[in-house]
């Protein structure tokens, strides 16, 4: 864990100048009401980064970008391939488009229709195969046939330093913070945005929320080491990794304080609360983060400050309705 290399504030900073107007600077906004003192307690303060407004729908263009901007003018002239069940696929084409190249997405057929159709929107070139475990296969093989550079979901120095901007972000534009939830998939958002918010506040605490059904990074907190898990099985496609990473789980381990897991049904029934109070359509992963608020994590954060990460909202109106009837 020691000999990882942990990107600096200065490196978090130059990669926020350099992502420029490639990527929204995300508000974060203050949720303040009686349900929000229901939800928590009346004397917690709760500051929501909305990275749902990002382009392309979620935090995922800027480690997408950082990695790109890596590659020489003859790589991006081969294009990239990614892997994803759809947020990262969606970033990968966005950020393939705004840099003039092209990229071919792997993606399981168990992926929503919408996030496939987004894909194609931003010109990328779809390939839907059976599961998770055959698409990084797949991508092997397209990343040694084509000589496409490979773009990780979430894994690598520069995937991190893109998602340590959300922290960055997050951390100027709130008062005093006494800690800050994260969604966690693979763990490569919560390894940045825990990366910068520790280095700048050592002592605000760092959460991050995963799916029972896809808990990789707390079987492999418990290991001591990254663990693939058997099976994948959760409403939130964007948080079902397969496996954790060294780089990402190296960080986690270093500067995550805990990680707890929820249900999918504290999911469900959190978008639906976001919706009907914040009018806010989250996808099921964006909506863990407040649901780890308000469940396994309600006694910590009781009368502090907390930065709740909004991360997505690719969702079709048809998924979503049928989430929320199931909270009923």
């Amino acid at each position: 864990m020691e000999s990882i290399q942990v990107p600096t504030p200065r490196q978090i900073e130059q990669a926020r100048e350099r992502l420029g107007n490639k990527v929204r600077r995300t508000p974060v906004w203050e949720w303040k009401s009686e349900i929000s003192k229901e939800l928590t307690s009346p004397d917690t303060n709760l500051f929501l980064k909305l990275e749902l407004l990002q382009y392309a729908g979620s935090f995922k263009p800027r480690g997408a970008l950082m990695n790109m901007l890596e590659l020489s003018d003859e790589q991006l002239e081969n294009g990239v391939t990614a892997v994803s069940a759809g947020n990262h696929a969606i970033a990968v084409a966005y950020a393939a488009k705004s840099l003039n190249t092209t990229a071919k997405v792997v993606m399981p057929k168990t992926a929503n229709q919408f996030r496939v159709k987004k894909c194609e929107y931003h010109g990328a070139n779809v390939e839907l195969v059976d599961d998770v475990h055959i698409a990084f296969e797949r991508v092997k093989e397209i990343e040694e046939q084509e000589n496409r550079a490979f773009i990780h979901p979430f894994e690598g120095e520069q995937t991190a330093i893109g998602t340590a901007t959300v922290g960055l972000e997050l951390m100027q534009d709130t008062r005093h913070l006494d800690a800050v939830i994260v969604p966690i998939g693979g763990g490569g958002l919560c390894a940045g945005i825990a990366t910068a918010v520790k280095q700048i506040n050592p002592d605000c605490k760092v959460y991050g929320v995963e799916p029972t059904g896809a808990d990789s990074m707390s079987k492999s907190r418990a290991a001591g080491e990254p663990v693939e898990i058997e099976k994948v099985d959760t409403i939130a496609d964007s948080l079902g990794a397969p496996h954790a990473a060294p780089y990402s789980f190296g960080l986690c381990q270093r500067f995550v304080d805990d990680v707890v897991t929820i249900t999918d049904l504290q999911m469900a029934q959190m978008m639906k609360v976001m919706f009907e109070e914040l009018k806010l359509a989250v996808e099921p992963a964006g909506a863990s983060a407040m649901a780890g608020a308000v469940g396994p994590l309600a006694d910590r954060i009781e009368g502090k400050s907390v930065g709740i990460i909004v991360c997505g909202t690719n969702i079709d109106t048809k998924s979503f309705h049928t989430i929320l009837d199931e909270t009923k």
